[in-house]
């Protein structure tokens, strides 16, 4: 485990945002400050909604994850059952970048049922909390663990959700902190669209594909295409920055958060799979 103090080189910036930022962060090993750090890096969206969802909102989710995944930004959730846990696994199975936050002690395991998904993002991506080792789940633990989730990401996008539900406080602390919401629209008859229908009655932007988000943060929705191989990892980050705007070898790194021999060993990656080019002054595009 890796705690970062408030005020620590490695303690999350965006979390300074929070005007009750926690004191401290954990982070469950075998993740560090440093593999945190690259997690953490932009673009990120929190994507949230009913543990209670119905099996076509958390196929959505995971899809969404997926794609957005595939275009290099990063997912943060709750590590809940249903959308959370979708959302997680969705990002996680295209190679993608994910922080789950967790409600309890850095060491809890809980929800039970999400036991062996959380092993899988402590490996590949990062689990993290503010609470100490030990400290059991409470219901009010939840809402304050969702004003971390809303602080780390550029957008929250809430999928799934009753009128009354904690995936709202998510919403409403990220339009707090001047984030963007985004809500999928339901049909009225179901309770699991009640809480996304009022989100978009109050002027959340509707969401019903991965290039919504995709244009919410700025990035241009065509920046991949159907016919790409899935590429794993931070390589998908790479090949994705590259397609919004080409860049040096330098400049890249620095727009994806690595280091400059992570970098070089990806866009050889790249280059040999036939993805990426390099032109005479020395940048790097996208194959035709």
């Amino acid at each position: 485990m890796t705690r970062l103090v408030r005020g620590d080189a490695g303690y999350p910036a965006r979390l300074g945002d929070l005007a009750d930022s926690p004191e401290q962060v954990h982070v469950r090993a075998p993740a560090d400050a440093a593999r945190l750090a690259e997690l953490l890096q932009p673009p990120l969206v929190a994507i949230v909604g009913s543990r209670n969802a119905s099996a076509a909102g958390i196929a959505f989710a995971t899809r969404l994850a997926g794609e957005l995944a595939a275009s290099g930004v990063g997912v943060i959730s709750g590590l809940a059952r249903g959308i959370d846990a979708g959302a997680h696994a969705g990002a996680l199975d295209r190679g993608g970048r994910t922080v789950a936050v967790l409600g309890c002690g850095i060491d809890r395991d809980y929800p039970s049922a999400t036991l062996p998904l959380a092993r899988r993002i402590a490996t590949e991506g990062a689990v993290v909390s503010e609470y100490a080792p030990g400290t059991p789940p409470a219901p009010f633990r939840f809402p304050e663990r969702n004003r971390i989730v809303a602080a780390l990401a550029d957008a929250t996008i809430v999928v799934e959700a009753a009128a009354r539900s904690g995936a709202l406080i998510t919403a409403r602390l990220a339009l707090d902190l001047g984030r963007d919401v985004l809500a999928v629209p339901g049909a009225p008859w179901t309770s699991g669209a009640g809480g996304t229908n009022l989100l978009l009655k109050d002027g959340a932007v509707p969401l019903t594909e991965a290039a919504d988000a995709l244009v919410a943060l700025g990035l241009d929705p065509g920046a991949r295409r159907s016919d790409d191989p899935v590429v794993a990892g931070p390589a998908s980050r790479v090949l994705a920055a590259l397609r919004r705007e080409p860049a040096s070898a330098d400049v890249l790194a620095a727009r994806c958060g690595l280091s400059s021999a992570t970098a070089a060993a990806l866009i050889v990656e790249l280059e040999l799979a036939g993805l990426i080019v390099r032109e005479i002054d020395g940048r790097l595009v996208p194959a035709p």
